[in-house]
C-alpha cells in the first residue's frame, strides 16, 4: 500500500503540498484539476513538475494542464500535462513516469507519438530523478535535447 511515508525523495526542490487520506487512499490537492486525486507514485511526479513550472519557470497556472485525453489514430490516450501558449498553441507536452520506471527510447517514442496530434514545441520527460528536455525541429523532423526549457515570459 501506497503512503505518504513512502513517496519518493524527488529530483527538485522540496515543495509543500496539501495531502489527506480518505478510506485509507493517500490524496494529494493538484492545484490545476482543483481536486484532491489518488496519490500514486506517478501522481507525485507530475505534482512536483506542477510546483517546478508554477516556481521555478514562472509558468501562469492557467497555462497549464494535466491529464487531459486526446486522440491519436482513433485511439484515446492521456497526456499527463500541458503548458499552452497565450494563444491557446502548446508550448510544452509532459510525460510523467514513476520514480521506479526507467525513461526510456519507448518513453520518447510515446511523447513523439502524443505530440504529433499536439504539435508542441518542446518535450519534457520525467520520472522524478532524471528528466529530459527536447526541442522539436518539424522542418527536419526529429528533437534536439536541451538542457532545460525556458522560463516563461509573454
Amino acid at each position: 500500500m501506497i503512503t505518504f511515508e513512502t513517496m519518493q525523495e524527488l529530483n527538485f526542490p522540496p515543495y509543500a503540498f496539501r495531502l489527506k487520506s480518505s478510506e485509507n487512499k493517500p490524496l494529494i490537492f493538484d492545484p490545476i484539476r482543483k481536486k484532491f486525486v489518488v496519490l500514486t507514485p506517478e501522481e507525485w511526479v507530475r505534482q512536483h513538475v506542477v510546483k517546478h513550472l508554477l516556481a521555478a519557470y514562472k509558468y501562469p497556472l492557467s497555462l497549464i494542464n494535466v491529464e487531459k485525453e486526446l486522440k491519436i489514430n482513433n485511439t484515446s490516450k492521456r497526456y499527463d500535462g500541458v503548458v499552452f501558449n497565450p494563444d491557446g498553441s502548446i508550448f510544452l507536452i509532459i510525460e510523467c513516469k514513476a520514480p521506479k520506471v526507467k525513461i526510456t527510447q519507448e518513453t520518447f517514442d510515446q511523447i513523439a507519438r502524443y505530440n504529433l496530434a499536439v504539435k508542441a514545441e518542446y518535450l519534457m520527460v520525467t520520472n522524478g530523478l532524471n528528466h529530459y528536455y527536447c526541442q522539436m525541429d518539424y522542418e527536419a523532423k526529429k528533437y534536439v535535447f536541451l538542457r532545460d526549457i525556458p522560463v516563461y515570459s509573454l
